[in-house]
């Protein structure tokens, strides 16, 4: 055996010495005292996706087509595929045309559309992060990674303050994809390069 792993071995029998021989990992309560933001989580994860340089929108409910099709209008977009799952409603009057995912669109087909749309699985305020598990609104993964500009839709309480409290939220089985603006990547000269990993441009509206 060698010294440096009897001396790990020692420690951890050092450390245990006052454990009783029948206790088991199960019976030790631990209680977890997680970071939670004092602030709007809202205007906190609007401040973490300017920062990472996403654009954001503010709507209400019923303004919500609206703010969708002057966003999409901003943009320039013409042809953009939505999730099978997408309310039709959103899209109501948008100046563009519906690419719908069903039968499943290839990658290319995917790349020639002007975007997509989604909406989300869960916001994190602290990390300026949202989440998509593949729900009816999202859709597969493919659909929000291949195209240059994603434009989602987080309602307000779809917005967490930290991690945990986003993944108590979460069902692990699904897939999910995090996002925390537009994708990006530095060379070893830190020359920042977008839309390597996915969209180029991340657009978000927050409905109140």
């Amino acid at each position: 055996m060698s010294l440096a792993r009897e001396e790990i071995l020692a420690r951890l029998r050092y450390a245990l010495v006052d454990v009783p021989a029948t206790e088991r990992p199960g019976d030790v309560e631990v209680r977890r005292e997680y970071q939670h933001f004092t602030d709007d989580d809202t205007e906190v994860l609007v401040d973490r996706l300017v920062d990472y340089r996403a654009l954001v929108r503010w709507s209400d409910v019923a303004g919500l087509p609206a703010t969708l099709a002057a966003a999409l209008a901003d943009r320039g977009a013409r042809r953009i595929v939505a999730p099978p799952g997408l309310p039709p409603e959103w899209l109501a009057g948008a100046p563009v045309e519906v690419i719908g995912d069903d039968p499943v669109l290839d990658v290319r087909a995917l790349d020639a559309l002007d975007g997509v749309v989604t909406g989300c699985a869960v916001a994190v305020a602290s990390t300026g992060t949202i989440i998509l598990d593949g729900g009816p609104d999202q859709g597969r993964r493919a659909l929000t990674l291949v195209p240059d500009y994603h434009l989602c839709v987080v309602r307000a309480d779809q917005v967490v303050g930290a991690v945990p409290e986003a993944l108590a939220r979460l069902d692990g089985t699904r897939p999910i994809t995090m996002v925390s603006g537009p994708s990006a990547t530095s060379d070893i000269e830190l020359n920042r390069v977008e839309g390597v990993h996915g969209p180029r441009t991340l657009e978000v509206i927050i409905v109140s």
